[in-house]
């Protein structure tokens, strides 16, 4: 869910209900963009971040400090001189606009009372914190937009601050939605949650499908033709969210899709049922959690581009040549055909005229005539020796063409079982040993920095306790597959991998124990169809089988293993109720 205004509300009535009264003890400026307002209440002290960057800007309280420049920027330095040990007096937001004001009362240079108010706007690119005195006057701003830049408002001291005007757009707190949403639908020849957050003011797109879900509306359906039934529905689940935005009856979760963070809702949501939910009594917390766990995860796919980009490109090449090699064994499929022309023609090839283009033969394996070719310009006889050199190629290449397609099967095996421990990543850790195993696999090449003391990468497979209390490890990526399989576990523990898919190998300690209840089982192949490739399947096919039987061929490449005799079971993807140690 986009940082709309109904986020944004929810966030300032929980700004309004913590801070206001709180008096303002330290300002900072880690970033030319951010502000880290340090608050002082009776309840105790609070750290405010205001941040107005153009691809992330946010709000929210946070527990957390940030390094400040040695020398403090001219904005953060205005604002000490004003509103430093400055009181709060509410913050609250201009309709459902992505804008938070916050009132704050302070003491001039006189010794007189009077109130400025820190303007923040989370629009995007657009977005701003600006600093105004009571009759609306910019003081000055975190960004200057002169007229150069911007046609429609200057922000620059001493300039008259006013909020820009949404064009076409209605406010939906003051909106008669009952009488007038239908009237308004009907001139918006688009699908209906379009219409609906191009409609109104502080609406993203994802809660106006929400609206649409909950009114059993199909998003995509054109508004300007909704009977008067969808209508009435859409109206009353939009009320219902408004009256919920009034009351401030706010249920902040995350939704998660395969472990990461997809949408989040301060509202009831009914869009994700289905997926796992986080839910949250704060909106700053989960704020917090939810931009820091995908810029975590975001980080992770940035820093191992190079890695992606050397499995993708040694991936697609031996794609390409195993392709390749599979049509021209497909090709060597005739070579039979050949080795009994030959030996029909010298079989029968003595009463056939010379000269002869082809000759019908009684073919003695299937008892069916056949036409023969011939090359009328040698003699009968070298016809047959002309195929058998035929057989005789097409086989010496069939032979080595079935060793070499086995050896790119595996090495494309080998390279999408990387390719899904990149997807599972989570930290630098995870990536430096991706790193070593292709280095001791030849994908990349050692240079003279590598070769030189490298530290050895300390990581450890990920730990998992059983609701019925087994501990139950999974590998990272095919080194520790390797150390799990065969240093660390024992014959007679458990190993689960999902069927003919890359993914990590899972191992449940039995601690000597013959039988494991059905839940450790269950919960075991859930871990396994979790971290394979197949995790964004609702339901995979997992192979379990004690540890004794399953064996590493000589030669092959980290990680893969073979075994004969497994169980089977399918399972989904949910490890949300598995405990992580």
């Amino acid at each position: 869910m986009a940082f709309d205004g109904i986020t944004i509300s929810g966030l300032t009535r929980e700004l309004n209900d913590t801070l206001s009264g709180g008096r303002i003890s330290k300002i900072a400026q880690p970033e030319p963009d951010e502000l880290l307002l340090t608050i002082k209440t009776f309840q105790g002290q609070y750290r405010l971040v205001l941040s107005v960057n153009a691809s992330l800007p946010l709000a929210y309280l946070t527990e957390q400090n940030k390094p400040s420049p040695v020398t403090a920027p001219n904005f953060c330095m205005l604002l000490r001189k004003h509103i430093q040990n400055g009181r709060i007096l509410s913050v609250t937001q201009p309709g459902l606009e992505r804008v938070i004001h916050i009132q704050i009362e302070h003491m001039d240079e006189l010794g007189d009372l009077c109130q400025k108010t820190l303007v923040i706007e989370l629009m995007g690119k657009y977005s701003n914190i600006i600093f105004l005195k009571d009759d609306n006057t910019i003081i000055d701003s975190i960004k200057h937009i002169s007229g150069m830049v911007s046609s429609v408002r200057e922000v620059l001291p001493g300039r008259e601050y006013f909020l820009p005007v949404t064009q076409a757009k209605e406010d939906p707190l003051t909106f008669d939605i009952a009488a007038k949403l239908g009237g308004l639908l009907k001139t918006r020849p688009m699908p209906a949650y379009k219409a609906i957050y191009s409609g109104f003011t502080g609406i993203s797109p994802v809660m106006a499908q929400e609206l649409c879900c909950q009114a059993g509306i199909d998003a995509d359906f054109p508004a300007n033709v909704l009977s008067e039934e969808q209508t009435d529905a859409l109206a009353e689940c939009f009320q219902r969210m408004i009256t919920q935005i009034k009351e401030g009856r706010y249920t902040p979760l995350i939704v998660y899709q395969a472990g990461v963070p997809k949408e989040y809702f301060v509202l009831p949501c009914t869009l994700y049922s289905e997926q796992a939910q986080k839910k949250y009594d704060s909106i700053s917390t989960l704020l917090q959690d939810y931009y820091g766990e995908k810029n975590a995860a975001d980080r992770i796919r940035q820093r191992s581009a190079d890695l992606r980009r050397i499995v993708q490109t040694a991936l697609e090449r031996n794609v390409k040549k195993y392709d390749l090699q599979m049509t021209q064994i497909k090709d060597t499929e005739k070579r039979e055909k050949y080795r009994v022309y030959g030996e029909l023609i010298t079989a029968y090839g003595y009463s056939v005229p010379e000269g002869s283009k082809s000759f019908r033969a009684l073919n003695y394996y299937t008892n069916e005539e056949i036409t023969i070719p011939l090359n009328p310009d040698i003699p009968v006889m070298d016809n047959a020796k002309k195929y058998f050199e035929k057989y005789a190629k097409m086989k010496r290449t069939y032979e080595a063409l079935t060793e070499l397609t086995a050896q790119g099967k595996a090495e494309i095996d080998y390279l999408q079982s990387v390719s899904a421990a990149l997807d599972m990543a989570q930290c630098e850790a995870d990536l430096s040993q991706i790193r070593e195993e292709l280095l001791l696999t030849g994908h990349i090449r050692k240079s003279k920095e590598r070769t030189k003391k490298q530290p050895k990468t300390v990581n450890k497979p990920w730990h998992y306790v059983s609701g019925d209390g087994y501990d139950i490890f999974v590998g990272k990526n095919n080194l520790q597959n390797d150390q799990l399989t065969f240093k660390e576990a024992q014959g007679n523990d458990w190993w689960f991998h999902a069927k003919n898919c890359p993914g990590s190998h899972v191992v449940v300690k039995t601690n000597g124990e013959t039988l494991l209840p059905d839940r450790t089982f269950e919960e075991a192949a859930r871990l396994a169809a979790y971290y394979s490739k197949n995790r964004d399947q609702d339901k995979v096919e997992i192979d379990y089988i004690q540890k004794k039987h399953v064996k590493k061929p000589n030669g092959a490449k980290p990680g893969f293993v073979v075994y004969y005799t497994n169980y089977s079971m399918v399972v989904g993807t949910d490890i949300s109720g598995i405990r992580q140690e």
